[in-house]
């Protein structure tokens, strides 16, 4: 008889999302600058909500609150979204 081995490989991930006010005399092309530079304003925040957040199956791709992610190819991302300016990015 011959031996062979089955296997399989499952992601899970955890999304979670924070509000965060900032001036509003922050330029729309600053506002990842400014929230680099404040990090104590959402990391905490962000942690926090990560750590109750439940495991999901997948790799979280379609998982999006008004966006959805766009670093396929990699295991985790940081981005900002503005609706005011309805501006985003990656952190």
């Amino acid at each position: 008889m011959k031996k062979v081995r089955v296997s399989h490989r499952s992601v899970y991930h955890k999304t979670a999302e924070v509000e965060v006010f900032i001036p509003n005399t922050v330029d729309e092309f600053d506002i990842q600058q400014y929230l680099n530079d404040n990090e104590h304003l959402w990391v905490d925040k962000i942690d926090q909500k990560l750590s109750e957040a439940k495991y999901e199956y997948g790799f979280g791709m379609d998982d999006g609150f008004d966006y959805y992610w766009t670093d396929k190819d990699q295991p985790c991302e940081w981005r900002y979204d503005c609706e005011t300016d309805k501006t985003g990015g990656h952190l």
